[in-house]
């Protein structure tokens, strides 16, 4: 059974609390690139939060745009796979091609309130079916293996959600 096509989209939050290398090190580049970009939209140092300069320098808004640039090398690292959503067997498999980096909040005086976020948007699955709370899918346009269709099973979890859908036409 075909429910159609679907894709999801993850929202990963990374923050000084981050406990995997990769984290802390998209962490630290992308904190260290906020401080550097910021100055252009806080030249005489009247604010110290994201928030403020959002807040008073529209162009700010930018900044999510011009610090993304400091952790596309980490997003390579990860080969086209969205980290973290593992399948009923325990394997990573959620391909990806595009996302979405924000910085969420930070401050030029205390990197610990540095948080940002990677939203994975997933490649296109076909839905086949729902069992219990698991979603039985597999990637679209990826080959059969003789007559059987390759297939994952993976339970929803916070932060993954369906970021589009096509019934089947």
């Amino acid at each position: 059974m075909n429910k159609g096509a679907i894709r999801l989209l993850y929202r990963k939050i990374i923050d000084a609390d981050a406990k995997q290398l990769w984290e802390k090190y998209v962490f630290n580049d992308s904190y260290a690139e906020f401080l550097l970009q910021a100055q252009a939209y806080n030249q005489e140092k009247k604010y110290t939060s994201f928030a403020d300069m959002l807040a008073q320098s529209p162009n700010a808004e930018k900044l999510h745009f011009l610090v993304s640039a400091s952790i596309v090398g980490y997003l390579r690292q990860l080969n086209g796979v969205v980290p973290d959503i593992v399948s009923s067997t325990g394997k990573l498999f959620l391909p990806f091609k595009s996302y979405r980096f924000e910085i969420v909040s930070s401050d030029i005086r205390d990197k610990s309130k540095h948080q940002v976020a990677v939203n994975f948007m997933s490649e296109q699955l076909v839905w086949h079916d729902t069992i219990g709370d698991k979603l039985l899918v597999s990637v679209a346009g990826e080959k059969q293996a003789g007559a059987e269709l390759l297939t994952e099973t993976f339970a929803m979890q916070p932060f993954l959600g369906i970021y589009s859908l096509q019934k089947p036409v």
